[in-house]
């Protein structure tokens, strides 16, 4: 209680003086937001907690005394996965019903509890609105571009202010609604519509007569360079290049027929730890620390891309039924981490998601549960952490305590479309990122898959056996796809795979 500026006497004495259950949330919604550095905002998780040391994370550095494991010998210390067809009091799940009424609510629990907490029931409303609208081309296709604002209620703490960004872009000649991927990263206008010919003179014009009122002896530089204008079209650029050669995604998506979204995800919530006491997680809690089972920015995150679906689902331009989602890095753990827990996204690609994400947390490979539970613990629950705990109140807790792993994460997202995507170490999607843990995960999951009447991975043997396929090659013939191209750290030279994937099971036609 320290930390909330009031001493622990003091704070009981506000709670009586106050009365019931609500007293503590009446002092909490008081008290100024806390600010915290990362430091501060984790040791305070530790203090709830009890942990008294975590074990260091694993070094990225394989010259390092403490480098990561990257032998596949003991890379599997906790070999046997929770199986996501088996109930918690040892049931098997043989029939879809059992998984949607008992298995999957038991799934969703777990990893709400002990990996990426709960989203509060109190959550305030977001109102949207669309600031801008451009007119633009994307290659050789013209599009609308709507600018947007989430506004987030903060009548319940008005100093803390939550502004979600998004932008909307849709082919401007649709024949009418059009799938949508939205993709975690920086919003604003991909290509803004510049004024040209007569309407530069003017502003060119009007330029020159401002500055000459400014300074009337510019009158006669600019009689000396009369073909000189202040403002000059930008010219036309050819676009960067995908690793692949291909063209930019948005380009592929635009020219395919689909819309796109780019979605903020620091417009929502910040990826650091001294920012978990604002965004949309400080704003519900009126500005103050975590409880060990609040969300963390992996799943406030989510929700804004779900608040971001609620308004699609209002925009006659969108097909709301194929909304995808898109991440790379810690971006494709949102994004897996949105299609599993909310049914209403139809797809997803993720890509080079790593722990967190689609690889298993058991796993000793590379980037560790441990290296979690310290430098991004603010990406889950506080819980989360006990399973890096060396010293608590509890005892010690390892990877292998786990209740749940990322085979049922991916299993969460069933029978809806599933891609899950890397590169190769040799190019930049670094080795930290275990890629044949991912597979392992993956292949688990197909069962569930097939379960719900959707084909999952066409491998041979189970997680423990399966092979990884070359790189290249990709397993895309059923709801559940897998693909490691031969590209770094990004999933850009799998889009065209994923649209083409996509577009098969959706029954989307690409225009001619």
């Amino acid at each position: 209680m320290r930390h909330f500026g009031l001493s622990p006497i003091g704070l009981l004495l506000v709670c009586a003086l106050a009365g019931p259950a609500t007293a503590l949330a009446q002092t909490s919604a008081s008290l100024p937001p806390v600010t915290f550095t990362a430091d501060q905002d984790h040791q305070n998780m530790m203090d709830q907690l009890g942990i008294k040391a975590l074990r260091p994370g694993p070094s990225g550095n394989e010259k390092a005394p403490n480098h990561a494991n990257y032998d596949e010998s003991k890379a599997n210390p906790f070999p046997d996965l929770p199986d996501p067809l088996t109930t918690t009091d040892g049931q098997k799940v043989t029939t879809p019903q059992v998984w949607w009424d008992k298995r999957r609510p038991e799934v969703v629990e777990m990893l709400e509890k002990d990996v990426y907490g709960r989203i509060p029931s109190n959550v305030p409303k977001v109102t949207w609105n669309v600031t801008t609208v451009d007119h633009e081309m994307i290659g050789f296709t013209p599009v609308i571009a709507k600018d947007l604002i989430g506004e987030v209620d903060n009548s319940s703490c008005p100093k803390i202010n939550v502004r979600i960004h998004m932008t909307l872009v849709t082919p401007a000649n649709a024949k009418g609604p059009v799938p949508v991927l939205m993709m975690f990263g920086r919003a604003g206008f991909p290509y803004p519509n510049e004024p040209r010919g007569e309407d530069l003179d003017r502003i060119n014009k009007a330029m020159k007569a401002l500055l000459v009122q400014q300074d009337p002896a510019l009158k006669d530089i600019f009689a000396q360079h009369p073909a000189w204008d202040p403002v000059k079209g930008t010219p036309f650029q050819f676009p960067q290049l995908n690793e692949d050669g291909d063209l930019p995604n948005t380009w592929q998506l635009v020219a395919a027929g689909w819309g796109f979204v780019l979605l903020d995800p620091a417009s929502v919530q910040a990826d650091d730890g001294a920012g978990i006491t604002r965004g949309v997680i400080g704003l519900v809690n009126q500005g103050q620390p975590r409880k060990p089972e609040d969300w963390g920015a992996l799943r406030a995150w989510a929700w804004g891309a779900g608040r971001g679906l609620d308004y699609l689902e209002t925009d006659p331009a969108i097909d709301a039924t194929h909304v995808g989602i898109e991440g790379v890095s810690r971006y494709g753990k949102a994004a897996l981490v949105t299609m599993a827990f909310d049914q209403r996204f139809a797809m997803v690609l993720v890509g080079s998601s790593g722990k967190g994400g689609a690889t298993l947390l058991r796993r000793n490979w590379g980037e560790a549960v441990e290296s979690l539970t310290g430098g991004e613990y603010y990406w889950m629950a506080g819980n989360f952490m006990k399973y890096g705990a060396s010293e608590a109140t509890f005892g010690s807790k390892t990877p292998g305590d786990l209740p749940v792993d990322s085979n049922e994460l991916i299993a969460l997202c069933a029978p809806r479309l599933t891609f899950i995507s890397y590169g190769v170490p040799e190019k930049g999607d670094a080795k930290w990122l275990d890629h044949q843990g991912s597979f392992m995960a993956t292949v688990d999951a197909s069962r569930v898959f097939s379960l719900l009447g959707a084909k999952g991975l066409e491998v041979d043997g189970d997680y423990h056996s399966a092979k990884m396929p070359p790189v290249n090659t990709g397993l895309l013939g059923g709801q559940l796809a897998w693909r490691q191209h031969d590209g770094g750290h990004t999933d850009a030279p799998n889009m065209k795979y994923f649209i083409q994937w996509a577009d098969k099971f959706i029954g989307h036609t690409p225009p001619s």
